[in-house]
C-alpha cells in the first residue's frame, strides 16, 4: 500500500454572540448570559431555535437571555470544556464526549436522567456523491474502490468522524460489506484500513468536511445524514446515498454543574434544555434534516428519511466505554487502521 498522506485542516475557535429577539427592552440589568456549547453541524438550527427561546423566556420572566456560542468539532468542544471554557449548556455529537467532561467532575448529576435519556436528536452516517453519482457509489463496498477520493473528518476531534468508523467498521462485521465475512474482526478492519487509504483529507470538524466537498474537493464524503439534506436544501447539487447499514447517531445534551452554579444561571439553562425538546424547537430540528426524539414531531417528519435496511446502535459495540478502549484506544482497531495506512505498510 503506497503511503497516503492525511491532511489535518484548522478551524477556529468562534464564538458567535447572539442578541435578544422580541419583546420591550428590559430593564437595565434584568437580562443573563447562557453559554452554549455545541458540536458545528447543528449551527443554523439554534439560529432559529435560541431567538425562540429568548422571546419564551422574556415572555415567562421578562428576563432577557444574550447567548454566547462556540461551535467546534465534537471531541474539540467537550476537551475545551474540560480545559477550561465554562459553557453551561452542551450539546455534543456523542455521548463520549459528555462523559469526558462529566469525568472531570464539572457534570455532577445524571445527565441521562429522564425521558430521552439525554438524547436531543439523532442522525444516521451517509454519504454525498456528485450529482449524476458519477463513480457509481450504491454502498459501503463502493468505497474501497481504487483511486476514489474520500472525505470525512478527524476522530480526534470530531464526533462525526468517530460515528462515520463506527459506520463503516460495524457494517463489515454486520456482513454488509462483499467479501468481508460477517463476524470476522480482521477482515472487517483491512476493508477499514482499505477505505482509509482512499481518505485525501480530514478536517477537525464534520461541517468543515462538507464545507470541502461542496468546494470541489473530494469525490465522496462520509457524513451525517442531516449536513447532505442541509446542503441541498441550500441549492447544492450533490446527491444523498444512504447505505445498506449503518449506525444511528444519537446526539445528547446536558446542563454544566460547575458553571451554572458558578454563573447563578442553573434556572434558565434546565428551562433551555426542556425547551429543545419542545414540539416548536423539534419541528426545527426536522426542517434542518435532524431525526428528532419528539415522537408527535417525529411521525410528522418521517417520511423524509429513507428506511435503511440495517441500522444499528452503540450497543453492538457493547457501548461507549467498550467503543473507546477496542476502536479507538491506543491499541483499538481505527488506531492501528490509520498507522498502517500513515506508514504504508
Amino acid at each position: 500500500m503506497k503511503t497516503k498522506r492525511i491532511l489535518i485542516f484548522a478551524t477556529l475557535f468562534t464564538f458567535l454572540l447572539v442578541s435578544c429577539s422580541g419583546g420591550d427592552e428590559p430593564e437595565s440589568g434584568n437580562e443573563t448570559k447562557l453559554i452554549l456549547g455545541a458540536y458545528t453541524t447543528p449551527r443554523e438550527a439554534y439560529g432559529e431555535i435560541i431567538p425562540l427561546f429568548q422571546d419564551f423566556w422574556y415572555s415567562k420572566t421578562g428576563q432577557r437571555v444574550i447567548f454566547e456560542e462556540s461551535y467546534l468539532g465534537s471531541g474539540a468542544q467537550s476537551r475545551a470544556i474540560v480545559n477550561g471554557f465554562e459553557a453551561d449548556v452542551v450539546v455534543l455529537s456523542l455521548e463520549a464526549d459528555v462523559n469526558r467532561i462529566q469525568e472531570e467532575g464539572l457534570i455532577t448529576h445524571d445527565w441521562k436522567q429522564g425521558e430521552y435519556k439525554g438524547i436531543v436528536t439523532t442522525s444516521v452516517v451517509s454519504f454525498a456523491v456528485r450529482e449524476g453519482n458519477p463513480e457509481n457509489i450504491q454502498d459501503w463496498d463502493d468505497l474501497a474502490q481504487s483511486g476514489l477520493e474520500v472525505l470525512t473528518p478527524n476522530p480526534n476531534t470530531s464526533g462525526g468522524a468517530m460515528w462515520n468508523i463506527l459506520g463503516l467498521y460495524g457494517a463489515a462485521l454486520r456482513g454488509h460489506v462483499e467479501g468481508v465475512p460477517a463476524d470476522d474482526p480482521d477482515s472487517a478492519a483491512a476493508f477499514l484500513c482499505q477505505v482509509l487509504s482512499n481518505v485525501s483529507v480530514m478536517d477537525k470538524a464534520a461541517r468543515d468536511s462538507i464545507l470541502n466537498f461542496e468546494n470541489g474537493i473530494g469525490d465522496l464524503a462520509i457524513t451525517y445524514e442531516n449536513e447532505v439534506i442541509v446542503g441541498r436544501q441550500s441549492g447544492q447539487k450533490y446527491k444523498l446515498v444512504l447505505p445498506t447499514s449503518s449506525i444511528l447517531i444519537e446526539n445528547p445534551i446536558a446542563l454544566v454543574d460547575a458553571s451554572v452554579d458558578k454563573h447563578g444561571t442553573r434556572e434558565v439553562a434546565e428551562a433551555f434544555i426542556d425547551f429543545v425538546y419542545s414540539s416548536q424547537a423539534q419541528a426545527i430540528y426536522a426542517d434542518h434534516g435532524l431525526r428528532v426524539v419528539n415522537p408527535e414531531v417525529a411521525a410528522e417528519s418521517e417520511s423524509q428519511y429513507p428506511p435503511i435496511d440495517d441500522l444499528f446502535t452503540v450497543q453492538y459495540f457493547g457501548g461507549w466505554e467498550e467503543i473507546m478502549e477496542n476502536i479507538f484506544g491506543e491499541e483499538g482497531v481505527y488506531t492501528r487502521a490509520i498507522l498502517q495506512v500513515q506508514i504504508g505498510e
